[in-house]
């Protein structure tokens, strides 16, 4: 099976499972948020190996996240999230590696942080006053500048935009996924325009977006590149792994919440 009909037939799949999910909300959305951490933590877990991870810290302080997120809204999110610190600290205490410490709980906390809080602001986005279209905008912004971004840099690519870091992606690239990530957050929101954010609110939305989700992006990549792999995993076939896919999202959804609270 060639990469480009992986990549299709995973799409085929998944992206109904996942706007399904957004459409219902509430436990919906909150179970299927909660697999998909469990997936990209174990991931990163598998990243970060070498650092030895407290891996149960991470997991629970990110789920917890979750719960605080859907039961508690942003404070006790936070105050799920760290739990995976004072976790991480009493298991290195009882743990055989001879890591450094530093290094095993700040890789714990990292990862329950980075997966934990990034869903956890999705689930906060779908929550909010007109949360349903907030989410959809942002998740169609983020698919239509990956791809826009992959396609433009294939054909057009010729300026690298972080060569030691990622170096398939160029400036070309991330010109054409931000008109794309713009356009399609302003399409989306368009028919609102009146009752929920303006044209020029819908567009700073759209931009604070194309900013943060390829930045997401060249994190992970940063992440990957140190740990001497080209893909988080092969659960999604040629997406790669759960981190491979998420990245964008982790960066866009925060940016994208406070954004929205900023605006409205």
């Amino acid at each position: 099976m060639t990469n480009a009909l992986s990549r299709l037939l995973v799409a085929a799949a998944g992206v109904p499972v996942v706007l399904g999910a957004l459409y219902l909300g509430g436990w919906w959305l909150f179970a299927l948020l909660s697999v998909i951490a469990v997936v990209a933590l174990h991931e990163f877990w598998l990243l970060t190996r070498p650092l030895s991870p407290l891996s149960p810290a991470g997991y629970i302080g990110a789920l917890l996240a979750l719960v605080g997120a859907e039961l508690g809204g942003l404070p006790w999110m936070l105050a799920g999230v760290l739990t995976a610190f004072p976790l991480a600290f009493a298991l290195k205490g009882i743990s055989a590696s001879r890591q450094s410490p530093t290094a095993s709980i700040s890789a714990t906390v990292m990862g329950a942080v980075w997966v934990g809080c990034g869903l956890g602001l999705f689930l906060l986005i779908r929550d909010l006053d007109r949360g349903r279209l907030a989410a959809f905008a942002l998740l169609l912004a983020v698919w239509a500048g990956d791809t826009l971004a992959y396609l433009g840099g294939r054909v057009f690519g010729r300026h690298r935009m972080a060569p030691n870091t990622s170096p398939g992606k160029t400036w070309e690239g991330f010109v054409f996924g931000s008109i794309a990530t713009v356009f399609v957050a302003f399409v989306t929101l368009y028919n609102d325009r009146h009752s929920y954010l303006s044209v020029g609110e819908a567009l700073v939305l759209g931009a604070v977006i194309a900013v943060a989700a390829p930045l997401g992006d060249l994190f992970e990549s940063m992440l990957k590149r140190d740990a001497g792999v080209k893909d988080t995993g092969r659960l999604l076939g040629g997406h790669g792994g759960m981190l491979d896919r998420l990245d964008a999202v982790l960066f866009a959804a925060p940016a994208a919440y406070y954004t929205i609270l900023a605006l409205t």
